[in-house]
């Protein structure tokens, strides 16, 4: 069974409700249990799960300490082209944007591996618009040897592609790919995918299946908080991770959880969650997943950044550029996909992880391990 067939078995609007009605005692029964069915789950990112949020957080916290240590990883993203060949209603990088758009040569990447590894990162995730024609394999071939040469692990968050390509960019030393549905409800992805390859959910959601039949490293999952009732999808998320892990069990996980922030386009997200709902829905996959990464971007504040690492998250990006040529053409301007909130240096943001009592590692996975 594929995950697209899976999701054929899940009512949304039964889902929803579902969550919605779940009780005091419901939340009370998931936070006794040692291993959490998918019930378990809903109860804890219910409403009724709200006042239990310092529970949770200790909760969280106690296993993530117990499986990934006093330890912080940290990574930083490369965006390599803006081009795109979607209508995104909420993308800053959609086609319909009057934006000016570039796609960096071999000079211009060579220039920002250059100034990434002045900061200290080794782990980089490479990010483009979805343009399979002009940012596509034979592009890939040609920047993957230069930045293989200067990260020992490099992350890719790029359209979806074939089994057999990605069986291609393993070779070439891709380790991981994140690839977000943006939203696990069909109906409101087609109100908000109005051009492009990308208007094909199925083909979408069948990604992660095709990356786990290709042997790919990890495997990065999501869904763009904003879009739909963000507990419902969530679920969603949760229930993709079950079946990823029961199906490819030789390849790790993460989730991140991208909040709409304001780019090109001024789109207005449908479900607004607010910090202490991004904390409760942190801890319910720590409690849910113990095993799971869980990543936190520059899309959230200093300040929230600061209090919510120690609970469960086992990543974080700094000092990030969102436009390509960022990092070494400082000058550049209006290329960006959104706008990022915390501004941190690097070094800063390390600064601030070490008096919270945490080991910085600039890395996630070291070449000589890789084989190439």
């Amino acid at each position: 069974m594929s995950f697209n067939e899976r999701l054929q078995q899940i009512n949304w609007d039964e889902s929803r409700l579902s969550i919605m009605s779940k009780t005091t005692a419901d939340v009370e029964r998931a936070l006794s249990r040692q291993r959490l069915s998918l019930d378990d789950f809903q109860a804890l990112i219910s409403p009724a799960a709200e006042p239990f949020l310092e529970r949770l957080a200790q909760r969280s916290m106690q296993l993530t300490r117990q499986r990934f240590g006093h330890t912080m990883q940290m990574y930083i993203p490369l965006y390599l082209s803006n081009l795109c060949a979607n209508i995104c209603s909420y993308c800053g990088f959609s086609i319909h944007n009057k934006i000016r758009r570039t796609t960096l040569s071999s000079e211009q990447l060579s220039a920002e591996i250059a100034a990434i590894k002045r900061m200290g990162f080794d782990h980089v995730l490479i990010v483009t618009g979805e343009s399979e024609h002009r940012v596509g394999m034979a592009y890939f071939r040609q920047v993957l040897p230069l930045l293989k040469q200067a990260f020992s692990h490099i992350s890719m968050e790029v359209q979806p592609l074939d089994q057999h390509e990605y069986e291609e960019l393993i070779e070439l030393g891709v380790d991981a790919v994140l690839v977000y549905q943006e939203t696990y409800n069909p109906i409101t992805y087609a109100k908000h995918h109005l051009k492009g390859k990308k208007q094909d959910f199925h083909y979408r959601i069948h990604t992660t299946d095709r990356l786990g039949a290709a042997g790919i490293h990890k495997i990065g999952i999501g869904a763009l908080i904003g879009l739909e009732d963000w507990r419902t999808d969530c679920y969603h998320v949760a229930v993709h991770l079950d079946y990823l892990q029961r199906t490819y069990w030789k390849t790790k996980y993460s989730i991140s959880f991208p909040r709409l922030r304001p780019c090109a386009g001024e789109f207005q997200p449908k479900s607004i969650m607010t910090d202490r709902q991004l904390v409760q829905l942190i801890c319910a996959y720590r409690l849910f997943n113990p095993d799971v990464e869980l990543s936190l971007s520059t899309r959230e504040s200093a300040h929230f950044r600061n209090n919510v690492l120690p609970l469960g998250i086992t990543s974080l990006s700094a000092g990030s550029s969102t436009q390509p040529g960022g990092y070494a053409e400082e000058s550049q301007q209006a290329l960006e996909q959104f706008e990022i909130s915390d501004e941190r240096s690097p070094a800063v943001m390390a600064n601030v992880i070490k008096q919270k009592g945490f080991e910085v590692v600039w890395k996630d996975w070291d070449r000589s391990l890789s084989g190439l």
